[in-house]
């Protein structure tokens, strides 16, 4: 016999087993958010994958990175601005013989913002470091809390900052640059290349920014305060024709072996050595024979109680041939970014990491197709002052008068930066970056910045002498007319070894700055708007 099941019971046995099925789906489906909340946050396998993904549709940055990649967050710098229609220019005389006008007045801009904006942070532990956007440019340390002394802690970048150094290298494109001793003619002159050589060993060029300068052997009492800020690599191009080749490897002696910072000295410094074929010395040591005798100690700086005057160079009443040392020290330079400076200019401690670290960060101002440079802010200090350490001090020194901006007695127009006044109104921020992008035009169109480039950039033309005068105007005009952007740096400044430079009446020079002017009017200026060609607002 058949049994029936009554109606209601029926209906009531598939209701509940829809209500079971209903619970069961709801379940999982609860169950299925939980987990992906989970790994939204954090907390699952391959935390970051699921919102990147979701991220990187409507985030152009990070659509060029991988799922497992992201970019983390850096210190937004403050905002910059970018002059292309300066003032007319006002009409004066140039004291130094460069035909730079008077100092501009002030703009009436209001400051930008004293503090950088917030920094976004990032748990790393999943993280991968990547650039935001491909490099261009030829562009080239970390953040490190301000020194409270001035002595910088040595810097570069090792095997042991992997991020970091990767990040430089694909950065910079840059090749490594051999360092062996060469004996070399440079047009005129013969060129020791690295013949006493710092005991850093070949770099790669990626590794730190190299501090080129020249000089000669009076001017080497500003070596160990200059390492004490810069402890970075140091190539400096010494002129000792004649007789003057003695005392320099006298002095080179003496700083690598008998003072207590010697070590400072054998670490960073290369010295390459320069002098006319019309006066080459009398011997000239080979390498091997340079240190087997030790320097006595007990005698007083070969540098102590020497004036110009009794240099070789003065009694055979040489000119000084700055420009074939700037281009010698800046060849030398093992590293892809060069800061191209004079010896008496001392930097702010930790300028090398911070700057590294700017440019490993590839904010979007560096991805801008110009070509570029970094140029750095000049100060002068009274004689008794110390050198300040950071720009919080120096604007104190500023205040109470202890310190100006430099050549302002000599020639003002000459290092007159773009937005000066608002960059002194800007407090002090812990990292580097860029305060303001500008031109050598208008205003500034006489301007000889002092900045941190590459090998890429012009050289400074070797006919032109430091008695002439303008002798990095041409340079400036070929940085013009190939339309560079001069991004300044906004916590970063160099300050003269103490005591500030008077204007004096020097008829030698006077006569001579004019006949370089003719030089550059006639021949030097007409050859550059061949090479480099013609800008509007581009002038010698």
């Amino acid at each position: 016999m058949v049994r029936f099941e009554p109606l209601g019971q029926k209906m009531f046995t598939r209701r509940n087993w829809l209500l079971r099925c209903s619970i069961l789906i709801n379940i999982v489906v609860v169950l299925y958010i939980c987990s992906h909340v989970m790994v939204g946050n954090g907390s699952g396998f391959n935390g970051s994958t699921f919102f990147l993904q979701d991220r990187a549709a409507t985030d152009p940055a990070n659509a060029l990175l991988g799922n497992n990649e992201k970019v983390i967050g850096y210190k937004l710098q403050p905002p910059l601005s970018l002059s292309n229609a300066p003032p007319p220019a006002p009409t004066g005389s140039n004291d130094s013989g460069g035909g730079a006008v008077a100092p501009p007045a002030p703009v009436d801009i209001p400051p930008p913002p004293t503090q950088n904006q917030a920094s976004a942070t990032s748990d790393a532990s999943n993280t991968k470091v990547v650039a935001a956007a491909p490099f261009v440019g030829n562009i080239g340390g970390f953040a490190e809390p301000m020194n409270t002394s001035a002595v910088s802690e040595p810097y570069i970048v090792t095997g042991d900052e992997k991020d970091l150094e990767e990040r430089l290298r694909s950065l910079t494109k840059c090749y490594d640059r051999d360092y062996k001793p060469d004996i070399l003619q440079r047009g005129d002159f013969w060129v020791l290349k690295n013949y006493v050589r710092a005991e850093h060993g070949a770099l790669r060029c990626h590794e730190a920014i190299t501090y080129t300068t020249h000089a000669d052997y009076t001017f080497l009492d500003n070596l160990v305060p200059l390492l004490e800020r810069w402890n970075a690599p140091v190539s400096i191009a010494m002129h000792a024709p004649g007789t003057d080749y003695q005392p320099t490897i006298d002095v080179i002696k003496y700083l690598r072996e008998c003072l207590p910072e010697s070590n400072l000295v054998r670490s960073f410094t290369t010295f390459h050595l320069y002098f006319s074929t019309k006066h080459i010395p009398k011997q000239v040591l080979k390498q091997p024979e340079l240190f087997k005798k030790p320097y006595n100690c007990t005698l007083p700086p070969p540098y102590a109680n020497v004036s110009s005057g009794h240099l070789y160079k003065s009694q055979k009443k040489l000119l000084y041939p700055v420009n074939v040392g700037r281009n010698i020290a800046r060849d030398a330079a093992l590293t892809h970014f060069i800061l191209a400076s004079d010896i008496e200019l001392y930097p702010n401690p930790g300028l090398v990491r911070k700057f590294l670290e700017m440019i490993a960060r590839n904010e979007a101002y560096l991805q801008r197709k110009s070509p570029r440079v970094f140029p750095i802010h000049l100060f002068e200090v009274e004689a008794n002052a110390t050198v300040p350490r950071d720009k919080t001090e120096l604007l104190e020194f500023l205040r109470v008068g202890k310190a100006i901006p430099f050549h302002k007695r000599v020639c003002a127009s000459c290092h007159g930066i773009p937005q000066s006044k608002e960059w002194l109104a800007a407090n002090e921020t812990e990292d580097l970056g860029v305060f303001h992008i500008g031109k050598r035009t208008g205003y500034y169109r006489h301007w000889e910045p002092i900045y941190i480039g590459t090998h890429a950039d012009p050289h400074y033309d070797e006919r032109l002498s430091w008695e002439g005068k303008s002798d990095k105007m041409t340079q400036g005009y070929s940085l013009c007319a190939l339309d560079y952007e001069f991004h300044i740096l906004d916590n970063a400044f160099l300050v003269h070894k103490p005591g500030i430079k008077q204007l004096q009446k020097d008829n030698r020079r006077a006569m001579l700055a004019g006949k370089t002017n003719q030089l550059i009017r006639k021949i030097i200026y007409p050859e550059l708007k061949i090479m480099y060609g013609v800008r509007q607002g581009c002038v010698v």
